[in-house]
């Protein structure tokens, strides 16, 4: 048996299938393209790697507990773990008298004028740590995204592009 054969071996029994096929497919560019190429493909270095997996290049949206941008179903900031609301400073939401803004349609706005009107655009779910997790895009009509690359149209609908994305967590067991 190789050396390649033995590390692949190895990698497939201490990791899941999909892991794997990305770590093969990392080690193919790296050959094939040099290791530049390769690390730019690598997962830790996507800015929104933090979504379960997710490891497209698209930023989170202003939060304070960012990159973990998590919201609850009303589109306003939740702690990232335990789930309890939060305000903009990251503080515990107990009077109507803390700042507590929508992350889209708020704080993007706010913190990013060039890009309103934001809204939710479609999104996607996906198993995460046992629990459902939805992810979801924030569009609007600006050419680039929160991290400065260009806009792709992902979810969003008519004429607007994601700008950043934000999560919901759900108690749905998977």
């Amino acid at each position: 048996m190789s050396s390649i054969e033995r590390i692949e071996r190895g990698l497939a029994t201490s990791t899941t299938r999909r892991s794997f096929l990305a770590r093969v497919g990392r080690t193919a560019v790296a050959l094939a393209g040099g290791g530049l190429v390769a690390s730019v493909l690598a997962p830790e270095r996507a800015e929104a790697h933090h979504i379960c997996g997710h490891t497209y290049t698209t930023g989170s949206c202003p939060h304070p507990f960012a990159p973990h941008s998590r919201t609850d179903a009303w589109g306003y900031p939740v702690h990232p773990v335990y789930g309890y609301p939060v305000d903009d400073e990251g503080a515990l939401y107990v009077s109507k008298r803390q700042m507590r803004r929508k992350v889209c349609q708020e704080r993007v706005p706010d913190e990013y004028p060039k890009t309103d009107p934001t809204r939710y655009g479609g999104g996607w779910s996906r198993c995460c740590n046992g629990r459902i997790r939805h992810i979801q895009d924030c569009c609007s009509r600006h050419d680039r995204r929160i991290n400065g690359d260009r806009a792709v149209r992902g979810y969003c609908y008519g004429r607007r592009k994601v700008f950043c994305i934000t999560y919901q967590e759900y108690d749905v067991r998977c």
